[in-house]
């Protein structure tokens, strides 16, 4: 009988809550790395600390530090925002993977001791 209620949750219900965390494993994921803002905001300058202060204080040689300035601050932000949503997408398609080949093997997995039993009487070792 239990095994039974077992087979009847893993095949219906036992599947369904898979599935909703699998979906959430995703978002969460996706929200984590937060891929469309940091493309939404790959050319701002990463932690700009004082180019502006730099060019309202000073003359053109200060004007022209602050740009250059503001230039690297910028190449730096979209460096770290590129490796970054590399790295995110990357993150995204192991898990998309990964859950698909647990997706495709869920159905087998209760079938795993009936095939150990069957393997251990034939003399299998692992």
């Amino acid at each position: 009988m239990l095994a039974v209620s077992f087979l009847q949750w893993w095949y219906s219900r036992g599947w369904g809550i898979y599935f909703l965390g699998f979906r959430d494993r995703l978002r969460n994921t996706a929200d984590f790395f937060s891929i469309g803002l940091l493309l939404k905001t790959l050319f701002e300058p990463f932690r700009q600390i004082s180019a502006n202060e730099r060019a309202a204080n000073g003359g053109l040689d200060a004007a022209l530090v602050a740009f250059f300035d503001r230039l690297l601050s910028r190449v730096i932000g979209f460096i770290v925002r590129v490796v970054v949503i590399i790295g995110g997408i990357v993150c995204l398609v192991g898990t998309l993977v990964i859950g698909l080949v647990i997706s495709v093997l869920w159905p087998l997995i209760p079938l795993a001791p009936v095939a150990g039993i069957i393997l251990c009487t034939m003399g299998v070792a692992f």
